[in-house]
């Protein structure tokens, strides 16, 4: 009779569901039943105010613009670490996990020391016209920062597995660099980017403490929705905060959901390839 690590079924089950009732689906349980405690029309009234609607767009241009860029920056990231070998490579590969380790009111304090007028960045970047700090080119920053992680330590491991022979036959066929990347190498890696780019930008939407500091958190220009709702509960004005809170946790579900359906479909593609 074979051995099981793990214990039973019944036990293994019931324990994972009770964590996940208590550390995930009560807090859920809880904002949803504040949001709802208010009536349909006072909801609309909140979350479509001209402040809240400003935030959204604010927060949501800003996780986009961060989500893009590191798609780009973290594909190539992880493909330095990952093809080659160069004196400082493991210093560059621990630098990565930085923003996981750092303090995130930290990250926004050094951000607004390095992009401020008078920073090291900021100070170059001004003479060219360039204004970082108190502005969503600050957001979009610290959101690439905080962010970036998630798609570099998803798509690197994929990397390291894929086997050689693939892209060996591909050349042997007479297929190009830039094809053999487009057609065989892409396709495979598809199904971590998505994941990656899923968790970078719900990753952006919530992020706060390296924000606040860089942002200049003005209304209807810099401020972005978790300040908005920190501002609420600041008030004592807990149903709105809880609504404000409600689209930035409909619009995750919404996201996760999409990208879960075209993570699905890429390794449908990818098996059947």
């Amino acid at each position: 009779m074979k051995r099981n690590v793990l214990p039973g079924l019944r036990l293994s089950l019931g324990v994972t569901l009770f964590y996940v009732g208590l550390i995930v689906l009560l807090p859920l349980a809880a904002l949803a039943v504040k949001a709802a405690s208010l009536g349909p029309a006072e909801y609309w009234s909140i979350v479509s105010s001209p402040r809240s609607v400003a935030s959204y767009k604010v927060t949501v241009l800003a996780a986009l613009a961060a989500t893009v860029f590191n798609l780009f920056f973290g594909l190539a990231l992880a493909w330095v670490l990952t093809r080659y070998r160069f004196p400082g490579r493991r210093l560059v590969d621990a630098m990565v996990d930085l923003p996981f380790a750092l303090p995130t009111a930290v990250a926004g304090i050094s951000l607004t020391a390095l992009f401020s007028a008078n920073g090291w960045f900021g100070s170059a970047l001004g003479h060219l016209g360039i204004t970082v700090a108190y502005t969503p080119l600050g957001i979009m920053i610290a959101m690439c920062f905080t962010s970036l992680p998630f798609i570099v330590r998803t798509v690197q491991p994929v990397l390291e597995d894929l086997d050689p022979a693939l892209e060996e036959a591909a050349q042997s066929l007479g297929g190009s660099d830039w094809t053999i990347f487009r057609k065989v190498i892409l396709p495979l890696l598809s199904p971590a980017l998505l994941a990656g780019t899923s968790l970078s930008f719900a990753r952006s939407l919530g992020e706060f403490g390296a924000i606040i500091f860089i942002a200049g958190n003005q209304p209807m220009k810099t401020e972005i929705t978790a300040l908005l709702i920190f501002i609420r509960l600041e008030e004592y004005d807990y149903q709105a905060a809880a609504a404000i809170a409600s689209v930035l946790l409909i619009t995750a579900f919404v996201m996760l959901a999409i990208t879960n359906w075209m993570q699905a479909r890429a390794l449908r593609y990818t098996v059947k390839g």
